[in-house]
């Protein structure tokens, strides 16, 4: 299946944290965008895998996925060598994404700068004919999206550029509550940990209307480039 975008996230709940309000709009306009997490968020001191994995599928239905998948990396301790890139780089290939979405260049959990530099090196290793992959007994073509951006996530960074995600805000937090085991629940008797407080949700609705704000919209997602983004016209903007 070839999609239009393409997600990866170094822990299920990262891609509806960042850019599930931008994912709900693709897909409520017919784009086809999968979700590919590279580990199974196992070191998580709440829930466990295998529910993680059931709360992730049930997240990509509320999103409108078109796939999810997961690359089982190890949480915490996957590297940044040859063979985590292949496997990104055999994932791309498969799906031949336009536009890949990583996670933040630098954040808290240092899980996410380091998903974010193995996805962009992959992302452009990727469209290197000289590197052979194949995925189910097939040789893959190569594929080089034509742009990544990276979605922003708990430390506050400078976006690029910001999309109003306002009409789906709703959706993208019915989308995060589907990982019911990570979030507040005031009936929960696991370990409270940083986002499992009522305050994280206070968070992220902060977080969402000072982006928005800064477009003139109610809730909005920021996203950096690495590269200038080309306006044909800058009259496309108003």
């Amino acid at each position: 299946m070839k999609l239009d975008v393409l997600i990866f996230a170094a822990h299920p709940d990262d891609a509806e944290l960042g850019c599930g309000g931008t994912i709900l709009k693709w897909t409520a306009a017919g784009k086809k965008v999968g979700i590919v997490d590279l580990t199974r968020g196992e070191l998580g001191s709440r829930g466990t895998a295998d529910l993680r994995d059931q709360e992730a599928a049930d997240s990509a239905q509320i999103l409108g996925l078109s796939i999810r998948e997961n690359l089982r990396f190890r949480d915490g301790f996957f590297v940044h060598d040859e063979s985590h890139e292949l496997a990104v780089i055999q994932a791309i290939r498969h799906y031949r994404p336009e536009i890949v979405l990583a996670n933040a260049p630098s954040d808290r959990h240092p899980d996410h700068g380091r998903g974010s530099k193995l996805v962009r090196d992959a992302a452009f290793k990727s469209g290197l004919r000289m590197i052979s992959t194949s995925r189910d007994g097939q040789v893959q073509e190569h594929w080089r999206p034509k742009r990544l951006f990276h979605y922003i996530q708990d430390h506050y960074l400078e976006p690029s550029f910001v999309v109003d995600v306002t009409p789906h805000w709703e959706r993208k937090m019915e989308a995060i509550r589907a990982f019911k085991s990570q979030f507040f629940d005031p009936n929960a008797t696991g370990p409270q940990t940083y986002i499992s407080s009522q305050d994280f949700w206070h968070f992220l609705e902060a977080r969402a209307r000072t982006m928005g704000h800064r477009v003139g919209a109610t809730f909005g997602e920021g996203f950096i480039s690495e590269t200038p983004l080309q306006i044909h016209d800058p009259l496309d903007l108003i």
